[in-house]
């Protein structure tokens, strides 16, 4: 019998070529939706960058209407829900509005796109508990980190947060860094002891651990968090961390370190007619991605240290 959610798929009137198989009969313990950069505006589109913002909208759409034609246990967006303007949230929230399974967001650079007097309340418009925050289903845990929390464009100009994140980057272009641009950002001391914590709880209670962030950290690339090495040192030191999602570089990427899994999930925004997102089914033993349209599928073994 095939997946339902594929079913449901075919039936759309979309313009995708690419369709996601059924990649087990085994029930997963989990089961949720991951969408990437819908990064939606009501602007012309980029076609030099291949960015369509108003199209993000029908996309949001088509996959409302996938991740609600099977059972999930949420859906969540790794950043850049709109491209600029706060009043191009109110338009793409109310079709998130339209799911019927639980939403979770994170913050990506272009939401803070908006007039300085909103910078502190696009985590509140997100209905998020907090810029980072974690959660528990089961013995899998979800840790939503902050990637625009040291940046220079999240905060005021005067708050010690933007000045630190100026110096950060003038070091980091004086070394020539790939990552070295503004656009990416960087985690407070206090985001890092407040994962540290988490980690060191999870181990002990010997929960998995899934982390979710709007940057990518490996492989190496312009777009990653400018500590990445860092996060990574720290991440791979705990047998309970699965592995890492996150969005941010349209392209996709995907890499391991330590035997787990780095998956960048392509943007939704990119291109005029062609959608992306994932459904994500975790086990005991793997992680399993099915992706739609321009979404690759995964099948993401790991080990139990």
């Amino acid at each position: 019998m095939s997946d339902p959610v594929e079913q449901e798929w075919r039936h759309q009137t979309v313009t995708q070529t690419r369709y996601p198989a059924a990649m087990t009969t085994e029930n997963p313990i989990l089961r949720f939706g991951i969408i990437a950069d819908p990064q939606y505006a009501d602007i012309e589109p980029d076609e030099v960058m291949n960015r369509y913002y108003a199209a993000s909208l029908a996309k949001l759409s088509e996959a409302v209407d996938a991740f609600n034609a099977t059972d999930l246990d949420f859906v969540i967006t790794l950043g850049d829900i709109i491209d600029r303007g706060w009043e191009n949230f109110d338009a793409i929230l109310s079709v998130y509005g339209t799911l019927r399974h639980k939403t979770h967001f994170l913050l990506g650079n272009h939401d803070f796109a908006v007039a300085p007097k909103h910078l502190g309340e696009v985590s509140g418009r997100l209905s998020m508990p907090s810029a980072y925050h974690d959660f528990a289903i089961g013995q899998w845990r979800f840790v939503i980190l902050d990637g625009n929390d040291v940046s220079v464009f999240s905060a005021p100009a005067g708050d010690p947060r933007s000045m630190l994140a100026a110096e950060r980057l003038r070091t980091l272009q004086a070394e020539g860094a790939i990552n070295a641009h503004p656009w990416n950002g960087s985690l407070s001391e206090a985001q890092f002891t407040w994962l540290s914590g988490v980690l060191e709880n999870a181990e002990a209670d010997g929960e998995s651990v899934l982390v979710l962030c709007h940057y990518p950290i490996f492989p190496p690339n312009r777009h990653n968090l400018w500590d990445s090495q860092r996060l990574i040192d720290l991440l791979t030191g705990f047998s309970c961390f699965r592995g890492y999602f996150c969005g941010h570089n349209h392209d996709g990427n995907f890499g391991e370190v330590a035997g787990r899994p780095f998956v960048t999930f392509k943007g939704m925004v990119d291109t005029p007619d062609q959608n992306t997102f994932a459904i994500v089914e975790l086990f005991e033993d793997r992680i399993e991605i099915k992706g739609f349209g321009r979404e690759e599928s995964r099948a993401l073994s790991f080990s139990r240290v």
